[in-house]
């Protein structure tokens, strides 16, 4: 008979939203009586929440820790999300919305983008690709509604993910996991002991005099990296040479008005800003790099461009783009901002945290850690985050901007070769290739490329064999119908506070933790 040694103590370091992500799912599924899940955070130590605007995966991980979604709006004060807006980002002037969901509706089998660059190159503009979306569509139109399952309306084509506070969604999960006992023990961590046959990391001390003892260790404890880099010296690859941007600046203003159902980003000389309109403000930063721009000009940019009254001083937060050599090294298995970094352009860093809770569910270990499962964990997350990075770079690779050193710079640089491979691709006809699981589709590539002005120099020779005035007509109806079932959608605001996901009460206090994306 088998004996199996099960992990028995898993010790979480560090709160935030990478924290309490990981303990809510983890005691979810693990909360059997004979495993511990302990979460060490101090209250003397700041967090930097890692994301406001979210992509649609978030969905899955609520849904698989059994939340409501009205409710959970209710407690963050959070907004649907269709897609980003990317303006002055192709030249400036330039608007274009990178939508969730899909682009009109393939034809035996070929894809929609081809006959729509079939009409273009036949001369018969049949508009803009967003007006084929009806993300877009309802975006633009401040509107929205749920999908309905199984419906053969068009509104059943929306796909939608979340913008929130994330310091309340940080609450609301811990909340969700001390009830499922979690234990959360208050105190900053002065001392990490390791087994010195092993070399894996045995209990850590706390200024009180404390010791925590643990079989599986989840560091969570931010850029620092307490235990992947501190204790284990893991190293971190830079990605800074393609994506030079090391500081973001970030400030919450009370809101204009009715929130919009999309995040907006604003490219500025050296960089770009976000908008994210919650139910009792609006998120802003500035992201941009400090070899071509002084933080002084990034913070007067930033408040020259607020459509709203800050709520208090802008704050700097620093980064440096990359990640780890490895995400589990050893018995420590680095979340969140501990295990690496890209910027926020489109939304990731809660799904690079959400991920990797899954991926380390689907490997979890007994003891001792197998080093094959070990390394496909590693490899499972070096593929994502390249995969997030490449789509990142793309958005500063395909532009036509010249009017700064800052955008001369990442219109010539030199890119990953699995980029380049991409958009050579493209170029050639069109063709876009989801490779492994890749996490961004077809049409988000096709979105940036397109709205950045990135057209092929011919479509797939396949779509000359459907006829080209059936085409023509029925992409017409396709166009009508977006337009109107779009206009026929409650807005967005009426939608929240119909549906139940609206906090009527005043807004929570503001902390520093809120302002950062």
């Amino acid at each position: 008979m088998v004996t199996v040694n099960r992990i028995r103590r898993v010790v979480i370091v560090g709160g935030g939203t990478a924290g309490w992500m990981a303990a809510a799912a983890m005691s979810r599924f693990f909360n059997d009586g004979q495993r511990t899940i302990t979460l060490i955070e101090s209250d003397a130590i700041g967090t930097v929440g890692v994301g406001e605007a979210t992509i649609p995966p978030i969905r899955n991980f609520n849904a698989m820790l059994d939340i409501s979604e009205n409710e959970f709006l209710r407690a963050t004060r959070g907004t649907y999300k269709l897609g980003i807006e990317f303006v002055n980002w192709g030249k400036r002037g330039d608007r274009y919305f990178h939508p969730f969901g899909t682009y009109g509706q393939d034809f035996h089998g070929i894809q929609f983008h081809h006959l729509f660059l079939r009409e273009y190159a036949r001369g018969h503009s049949p508009g803009e690709i967003g007006e084929f979306s009806m993300s877009t569509m309802a975006a633009r139109s401040g509107r929205f509604a749920r999908p309905a399952a199984g419906a053969k309306s068009l509104v059943s084509q929306i796909a939608y993910a979340y913008q929130f506070d994330a310091s309340l969604y940080a609450a609301f999960l811990r909340n969700l996991a001390e009830r499922q006992q979690v234990r959360r023990k208050e105190g900053r961590i002065t001392d990490v002991r390791r087994d010195g046959e092993t070399g894996d990391i045995h209990s850590v001390r706390l200024e009180d005099g404390s010791e925590v003892e643990g079989d599986l260790f989840i560091d969570c404890s931010g850029f620092r990296g307490l235990l992947i880099e501190d204790a284990l010296e893991t190293g971190y690859e830079d990605w800074s040479h393609w994506l030079p941007m090391d500081r973001a600046i970030a400030v919450p203003t009370a809101s204009p008005g009715p929130p919009e159902p999309y995040t907006r980003s604003t490219a500025h000389s050296a960089g770009w800003q976000w908008r994210i309109p919650l139910q009792h403000r609006t998120g802003n930063g500035h992201v941009f790099s400090s070899n071509f721009m002084e933080e002084d000009e990034a913070r007067d940019t930033l408040l020259a461009n607020l459509d709203g009254e800050p709520l208090q001083d802008p704050r700097t937060l620093f980064f440096n783009t990359g990640m780890r050599r490895k995400a589990w090294n050893h018995n420590v298995v680095s979340l969140g901002l501990s295990s690496g970094f890209i910027e926020p352009l489109e939304s990731t860093s809660i799904h690079l945290i959400q991920n990797g809770i899954a991926r380390l569910f689907a490997l979890f270990p007994d003891n001792p850690i197998s080093p094959l499962e070990r390394d496909e964990y590693n490899r499972g997350m070096r593929e994502l985050y390249e995969d997030v990075r490449d789509f990142i770079i793309l958005h500063y690779k395909a532009t036509q901007r010249g009017d700064s050193e800052f955008w001369r710079y990442v219109r010539d640089m030199e890119v990953p070769d699995s980029l380049a491979r991409k958009m050579e691709l493209w170029r050639l006809h069109g063709r876009v290739f989801r490779e492994n699981a890749e996490l961004f589709t077809a049409p988000s590539w096709i979105a940036v490329m397109l709205g950045q002005n990135i057209w092929p120099d011919a479509y797939d020779a396949i779509a000359d064999t459907l006829d080209e005035a059936k085409i023509a007509a029925a992409m017409r109806q396709m166009r009508d119908a977006y337009r109107d079932t779009a206009a026929r959608l409650p807005s967005h605001e009426e939608f929240l506070r119909q549906s139940g996901g609206w906090h009527d009460a005043p807004p929570p206090a503001f902390t520093p933790q809120a302002a950062a994306r």
